[in-house]
């Protein structure tokens, strides 16, 4: 019986020393960080650097659950019905037509038939409140050209809603349907958003409602996405996820396990229209301040530094030599009034931050402009030849002030009113477009010495059919979203002399 335990006990104790020998080993490795080299038999190890033993430990992962952001986001989404009445053509006045196959072979009724009435056009996206009296942000591209709005919300309790307004340059659209005690979702904040970061997309893809789907951030400050890669006045700062997200979505909301609002989901990267794998939100940097100026002043004040930027690594390489950094925006150029020029920037600089916040492409840029209004100062960091320099620059909007610009400011600036010319008139002038000025009051067109009677023919290459087509002119201008900065008209009077008349809409 002795013997037995004592070869139990020398078991027990041959295990403890070994397991204890293994302890101190293992401790021993891990303080002198390094252990020697594992690789496979006859490969030489050649790379300079230590292998480290790293003590990850054995912590569980995260359990992530999604359920309270969910529950607390799904009412505050609505669905969006956006009508567009089809208008009948004009030409030849409602009248009937030959149908070619009675024409031939005697089919169908006589006299020819009816032309078919075109049918209007139904749109559908989702849209986000944001406020408890009603208002609710959305994709411009949802409401464009809609004569009529529907919101839907979650409960079935369906609202006409009206357009505030509207701002193609960043795709974000304000509107209001009338109504209290509205569920809301609160604004988070979308600059501290990691990569790697779960957030949730909500919206009504399919026109299926209240769906929500999970996933990563995949990237930040992604631009050059689609068309709007080509067009210089869009501002493109996504947020890149691959959370699901399908027709239907645009407008919804994107939000973090909090909660909180950090974008509007407003596109998907797909060669068939349905998601394939990413889609893009706006955000709420930018799409809060542009809902924000929408409510107060009828449009985006939007700042300007006036330069042409493009990412280092697109540099010309006849250039290439003076970029020492990889990341950041790189000054091409600058634009005729430049308030980033006036403060000492000069071409070849690379902004590197602003007021403190890390720039690392052209598109974050833009996106720390965009939280800015005209008149605001900002910190411009910048790498010029290898060195860092700083500069404070006031920002300006694209005419050069920093005056506030309203909607609607576009007839009150021309100071004039405008008709549409008949038929009749049209005749006896020998034209087949062109408005006429009616009326002067103190403005641009009196102080640049048009009279009443003048007839606008051309106003910067477009022809001029109705008093709204200038309208929209002179409104894209005061907003920024023009390259030019002035009104070029053509016309005429009515005793046959032709005039033409340049506008400075900065001055």
């Amino acid at each position: 019986m002795k013997n037995i335990w004592k070869n139990v006990l020398g078991v027990a104790l041959i295990a403890t020393i070994s397991s204890g020998a293994a302890i101190g080993t293992s401790a021993y490795l891990m303080n002198k960080n390094q252990r020697p080299a594992e690789l496979a038999s006859g490969v030489e190890n050649t790379f300079k650097q230590p292998y480290r033993l790293t003590n990850y430990g054995t912590v569980a992962a995260e359990n992530i659950d999604f359920t309270t952001a969910a529950e607390s986001t799904i009412h505050g989404v609505v669905h969006i019905k956006a009508t567009a009445n089809a208008q009948a053509s004009s030409e030849g006045g409602g009248q009937q037509y030959i149908d070619p196959f009675e024409y031939f072979f005697g089919f169908g009724g006589r006299g020819g038939f009816q032309r078919p009435q075109p049918q209007p056009r139904v749109g559908a996206g989702s849209g986000v409140i944001i406020s408890t009296d009603g208002y609710i942000i959305t994709n411009n591209h949802v409401i464009d050209g809609a004569d009529e709005l529907e919101v839907t919300m979650n409960d079935n309790r369906k609202f006409p809603a009206k357009i505030i307004g509207a701002d193609p340059t960043t795709d974000i659209a304000l509107i209001k349907i009338e109504a209290t005690d509205l569920p809301t979702i609160p604004f988070g904040d979308s600059e501290k958003l990691k990569v790697g970061e779960w957030v949730l997309a909500v919206g009504n893809p399919f026109n299926l409602t209240s769906t929500v789907t999970a996933g990563i951030v995949s990237a930040k400050s992604r631009g050059n996405i689609g068309a709007g890669g080509k067009d210089r006045s869009k501002i493109e700062s996504f947020i890149q996820t691959d959370a699901a997200v399908n027709p239907g979505n645009s407008g919804g909301a994107l939000v973090n396990t909090k909660g909180e609002l950090v974008g509007i989901n407003t596109a998907i990267y797909s060669e068939t229209g349905n998601f394939a794998g990413y889609s893009f939100a706006v955000p709420i940097s930018i799409a809060g301040k542009v809902a924000n100026d929408l409510k107060q002043f009828g449009t985006v004040q939007r700042a300007v530094l006036g330069v042409l930027i493009q990412d280092p690594q697109y540099v010309a390489d006849a250039e290439k030599e003076k970029v020492k950094v990889f990341e950041g925006a790189y000054v091409g150029g600058f634009a005729e009034r430049s308030t980033a020029k006036e403060a000492g920037i000069e071409k070849g600089d690379v902004i590197v931050a602003v007021n403190g916040v890390k720039i690392k492409s052209s598109s974050a840029l833009q996106e720390q402009i965009s939280k800015y209004r005209p008149g605001d100062k900002v910190e411009l960091t910048i790498n010029r030849d290898g060195g860092t320099k700083k500069f404070t620059v006031e920002l300006r909007n694209a005419q050069g002030s920093t005056k506030v610009v309203k909607g609607g400011d576009g007839a009150e600036v021309m100071g004039a009113a405008f008709k549409a010319l008949g038929d009749e008139q049209k005749r006896k002038l020998g034209i087949s477009y062109g408005i006429e000025v009616t009326g002067l009051t103190s403005g641009k067109l009196k102080d640049a010495g048009v009279k009443k009677g003048f007839i606008i023919m051309i106003v910067n290459n477009q022809k001029i059919s109705a008093p709204e087509d200038l309208e929209k002119i002179v409104e894209s201008i005061l907003r920024g979203r023009a390259e030019d900065q002035g009104l070029f008209i053509k016309g005429f009077y009515p005793n046959g002399r032709t005039k033409y008349y340049a506008i400075d809409l900065a001055e």
